[in-house]
């Protein structure tokens, strides 16, 4: 004759032991959940640091754009100065915007991107047109591309990010007006 199994002969971890064990589990499990550990959090840029320093980025690129020009057609100088000192302070201001962040930033401070502004750009990609008027119109294109761009994000950008994003994109829809117009 079989005797059935007493509740005492039960198999596996008993509820003493799991209920002890629990909270050393919950402790390692929430010290772990992070994958570099506690400062990662912070290291991470938010949505908006990373639109900073996209549209930092590109105003460094298009001031690049305007050393290469101005480099290869001087008697621009008059007309492109002005634009380019406007890409300038569009650059700062978003560079700007993102030290006052109260998270570490990703991209460089303004010391080291003040000198990467101001000076003349020698890459390969900044391909300059024989013509004034092609050139003009190559600055058109990527000041106009650059604009739309800008607009486009402002919509889900936060409200100062977005009134920045406003203000420079409007910016850049005015100098593709003058250099337009300068083109004629």
């Amino acid at each position: 004759m079989s005797f059935p199994l007493s509740p005492r002969a039960r198999s596996g971890p008993r509820r003493r032991s799991l209920l002890a064990a629990a909270p050393a589990a919950l402790l390692v499990a929430g010290c772990s959940a992070g994958s570099g550990g506690p400062g990662t959090a912070a290291a991470r840029p938010s949505a908006e640091e990373r639109a900073r320093a996209r549209a930092a980025r590109d105003s460094r690129a298009l001031a690049e754009r305007y050393d290469a020009v101005l480099a290869a057609h001087p008697k621009l100088a008059a007309q492109l100065r002005p634009l380019r000192a406007d890409v300038v302070r569009h650059t700062e201001a978003f560079e700007a915007g993102a030290a006052r962040s109260p998270k570490p930033s990703v991209s460089p401070g303004p010391s080291a991107s003040a000198s990467a502004v101001t000076a003349p750009s020698s890459s390969p990609s900044a391909t300059v047109p024989v013509t004034e008027k092609d050139a003009l119109a190559q600055l058109v294109a990527e000041e106009r591309r650059i604009a739309d761009r800008r607009a486009e994000e402002l919509l889900t950008a936060p409200a100062e990010l977005a009134r920045l994003l406003a203000s420079v994109s409007a910016a850049g829809a005015a100098h593709v007006y003058l250099l337009t117009e300068a083109g004629r």
